[in-house]
């Protein structure tokens, strides 16, 4: 059995994420990242003196896009690259829509629990009313 994704939790106080966590949300091995970082040149996280990664939401971002195009598409690493020459803008602006659609879907998940509970609170005020 594979890995299980693990969402990283992005918040406004945080800059930098370590390479386990990109791993974790990708379910894909560290070795993986450290090898696009050589193979594509738009995945660059930022190292500390003694040589650890730091990934900026940007760098998240980019490897979204390596991601969706090797792993999700099943393109070839050649393939992928040549994609990002030519179609960078497509490929980032669809990846960025669907992060953009998810975090409206738990938005609106959100909503719907606060409405249910809003109105089983409203049923039962209801419901005492009428005895």
């Amino acid at each position: 059995m594979g890995k299980r994704k693990k969402p990283i939790q992005f918040n406004d106080k945080r800059l930098f994420y370590t390479i386990q966590e990109v791993a974790d949300h990708f379910a894909v091995n560290v070795s993986l990242l450290r090898f696009w970082e050589k193979e594509f040149d738009t995945i660059r996280p930022r190292k500390t003196p003694g040589g650890t990664r730091q990934y900026t939401r940007e760098d998240i971002q980019q490897v979204e896009v390596v991601y969706h195009l090797v792993k999700e598409k099943g393109m070839t690493l050649e393939g992928a690259r040549q994609t990002l020459k030519t179609k960078k803008d497509d490929q980032t602006r669809r990846v960025e829509a669907v992060a953009r659609l998810n975090e409206i879907k738990k938005e609106l998940l959100l909503l719907e629990e606060e409405f249910d509970q809003l109105h089983e609170r409203q049923k039962y005020s209801s419901a005492k009313t009428e005895e």
